[in-house]
């Protein structure tokens, strides 16, 4: 089957749903195909995943089946996620393989907790300085390729943000506040981008002081993935240069929990976030910081 894998992950998922929900009542694909107004074959290839799911034939099943209100909404979901996921295909060409997989998962996600000790999450970066960080990571890309990265960037910040889910908590060192990239007026952009998400009511920022004591924390970005329901609860991503780790076993899931956990403990307080962004602004809007 041709076409974005992470796509063809989500058609294989709705067809065993429905394939489950078929068996669990006892019937038979020749009982249910006209249902959906086709083949035993149109069914079996549906189920299998092997056929892009209609909305129709998925909701035409369901009320078939009497599926009860938790199961139509596991169904809905993976039907929005096998149609959404659509988007993302478009940037295939600069999208690895691992990323598709947590641009897929952040979709299903209730909460998102993401550590950052260099550089603004990638989901809370405004264009320029996502631009200015793709350069900075991919110096043998031409401009085409830049913009295309910057606009997928984009684009999964909105559709997160464009939802009551997931809830998102941003842990940031302060140096990341401070340290630029691109000029003084991409910094004062970015750190206006962070106040406003922060007000939004679905996104907690929160520093971590440079003044403060603190055990060791991670030399490395963290992101945490929480879900309602599905094969696992929750998930840690861990990126490198050349890939990045889905971590799920239970051991080392809890030593990125706990610290992360701790990491929360020790941040300032959103209120004093807030000052801490804002006196980094104030840095930034400075006369003489302006064009530099």
């Amino acid at each position: 089957m041709g076409g974005d894998p992470v796509r063809a992950a989500a058609d294989r998922l709705l067809g065993r749903e429905l394939r489950r929900c078929r068996e669990a009542r006892g019937l038979t694909l020749r009982q249910v195909a006209p249902v959906i107004r086709g083949s035993v074959s149109k069914i079996s290839r549906l189920e299998r995943g092997e056929s892009p799911p209609r909305p129709r034939d998925v909701r035409d099943l369901a009320r078939y089946y009497g599926v009860d209100a938790d199961e139509m909404r596991a169904l809905e979901r993976l039907l929005e996620h096998a149609r959404d996921s659509e988007w993302y295909e478009r940037f295939s060409d600069v999208t690895p393989d691992f990323l598709k997989r947590l641009i897929q998962l952040e979709g299903d996600a209730e909460e998102i907790c993401v550590y950052e000790n260099l550089v603004v999450p990638g989901i809370l970066q405004t264009r320029a300085y996502a631009r200015h960080m793709v350069r900075a990571v991919m110096p043998g890309a031409d401009q085409e390729e830049v913009d295309r990265v910057v606009e997928l960037r984009a684009e999964r910040q909105l559709r997160l943000m464009n939802r009551p889910l997931p809830r998102v908590t941003a842990l940031l060192e302060e140096g990341v506040l401070h340290r630029r990239c691109g000029n003084a007026a991409v910094m004062d952009e970015q750190l206006t981008h962070l106040l406003r998400a922060g007000d939004c009511g679905k996104v907690s920022i929160r520093i971590l002081p440079m003044v403060r004591a603190y055990g060791i924390t991670p030399p490395y970005a963290i992101t945490h993935l929480r879900f309602r329901d599905g094969e696992h609860a929750e998930l840690a991503y861990v990126e490198h240069v050349n890939g990045a780790n889905y971590v799920t076993r239970p051991r080392a899931l809890d030593d990125y929990r706990d610290a992360l956990a701790d990491l929360r403990r020790t941040a300032a307080a959103e209120e004093e976030s807030v000052e801490l962004i804002l006196a980094a602004r104030r840095r930034f809007s400075a006369p003489g910081l302006r064009v530099g």
